[in-house]
């Protein structure tokens, strides 16, 4: 199975870069992982703006990463390319939809990756993988030349082993990216209601965040569930939009998967009002998240609430319950291993308020310090 959508022989001599074919490399077609874009795709004339610093860094770009067709799932299974294996696990999914980007760090076939996060898709298959990933406050990271999925929702990411390697690429996309001097002060405990999450990961989570020595409070955050539902709608309703040329081509629509082809088809049930009563629900949740920074500087709570499934049950998870009320609110938050049971891992997701990325990483490197060897590597 496919890591690689395509693969290249790099040049330069800074980092090795692997980036997620959903995003433009001049000469190369974009594919978004599916025989309907790829058999009408031209090669792209220019590279996507996201990519000048690590071409002003001489990175190596070792390739295009394969991801769940058009971004538009979180299992990380492509019927078309292939699916990319979990390292951990061969039989288990990898997550998506940045699946082929998180797989390549996990194996090291690349030192950093770009994945993009529409819903979870740089966090989940960095959970699943045992990777570290950091999807970016929207907006942050520019968005031209990246194939949308749903443009108010859409952010790009940096991939990687660990804490460093976030820090590295998060320089590559944004060149003098440095972390905060220090860590969070106060974080905030969160068990969203409603989102099942299996005991081992969330003790693992209260483990990594005891060790660390940092200060962590219980903290309730009432509508989570209503801010998931309300992101699905969005993502939903614009996924349609982002795709109407190969909806309304009767030979291109025929030449998607099954899973996707019924994903944008029960989509389009979305109605207008269900569409303003979630716009609706994203400022309401955005002023809560705002009301609860003042008392906390970040957030904490599993990335995903349960171990990667086997292939042969990965449809109907509901993947990006811990991670889509972040995308509705435009916020970063980042995945880090913080504990191996049984070969498989745990992952804690940290978030805090826009443009607060610097102290996520920071926050992060004392974490990963406390529970890890001092090179990335959980401890047994």
């Amino acid at each position: 199975m496919s890591t690689f959508i395509v693969r290249l022989d790099p040049g330069g001599s800074g980092p090795t870069l692997a980036i997620k074919d959903l995003i433009d490399l001049a000469g190369l077609p974009t594919t978004a992982g599916s025989r309907a874009v790829a058999e009408h795709a031209l090669a792209a004339e220019v590279d996507a703006p996201c990519l000048a610093g690590a071409r002003a860094a001489g990175a190596q770009i070792v390739g295009k990463t394969n991801l769940f067709e058009l971004a538009y799932g979180a299992s990380g299974v492509n019927e078309w390319f292939g699916t990319p294996l979990n390292p951990l696990d061969p039989k288990r999914v990898p997550g998506g939809s940045s699946s082929g980007s998180a797989v390549a760090v996990a194996t090291g076939e690349a030192e950093v990756a770009l994945g993009t996060d529409t819903g979870g898709s740089v966090r989940i298959p960095s959970a699943f993988c045992g990777t570290t990933g950091l999807k970016t406050s929207h907006g942050r990271v520019p968005l031209a030349g990246v194939w949308p999925l749903a443009p108010s929702l859409d952010t790009v990411g940096p991939m990687a082993r660990d804490v460093a390697g976030v820090i590295l690429a998060m320089s590559l996309l944004e060149p003098g990216f440095t972390p905060a001097p220090g860590p969070a002060t106060v974080i905030g405990r969160l068990r969203p209601e409603g989102v099942a999450v299996d005991p081992v990961i969330d003790a693992a989570v209260d483990g990594a965040l005891g060790a660390s020595g940092l200060e962590v409070i219980e903290v309730i955050l009432p509508g989570w569930m209503d801010a998931y539902r309300a992101g699905a709608h969005i993502l939903d309703t614009e996924a349609v939009r982002s795709n109407q040329a190969i909806l309304a081509d009767p030979v291109r629509r025929s030449k998607l998967g099954v899973l996707v082809a019924q994903r944008l088809q029960d989509a389009g049930s979305v109605t207008a009002q269900q569409l303003v009563a979630a716009r609706a629900a994203q400022r309401r949740w955005q002023a809560d998240l705002d009301e609860t920074f003042r008392r906390v500087q970040l957030l904490a709570l599993p990335t995903v609430g349960f171990f990667p499934p086997l292939l042969s049950e990965a449809a109907g998870q509901r993947y990006t319950a811990a991670t889509m009320p972040f995308n509705l609110a435009g916020i970063p938050a980042l995945a880090l291993p913080v504990r191996t049971t049984g070969g498989l891992p745990s992952s804690l997701q940290l978030a805090g308020p826009s443009g607060s990325e610097e102290l996520l990483v920071s926050t992060a490197r004392v974490i990963e310090a406390a529970i890890g060897d001092g090179h990335g590597r959980l401890l047994p």
